[in-house]
């Protein structure tokens, strides 16, 4: 399987708590009975309660990348995802 992520180990509480800084909210933990009950479906407070790291070496390896551009965290904490478009 191919991954087209320049980083390995990004855990969603990062990314989580990454969103939450930007948007200047707190990001807090849930155990399992919590989150069934915060999100919408059985399903995806599950899957949300499982850190799935990937890796990219087999990627570059078989094709010759060297990622370039900034990590997901950098993209996500200094990309323009956070701000309101003006028209």
């Amino acid at each position: 399987m191919l991954h087209g992520a320049a980083e390995s180990g990004v855990t969603l509480r990062s990314i989580a708590e990454t969103i939450a800084r930007g948007l200047d909210l707190p990001a807090v933990s849930l155990t399992p009975d919590q989150a069934a009950g915060h999100f919408p479906s059985p399903f995806l407070a599950t899957v949300h309660g499982f850190d799935a790291p990937v890796s990219s070496a087999y990627t570059q390896e078989l094709l010759g990348w060297p990622p370039t551009q900034p990590t997901l965290l950098e993209d996500l904490e200094h990309g323009d995802y956070l701000t309101t478009p003006t028209s």
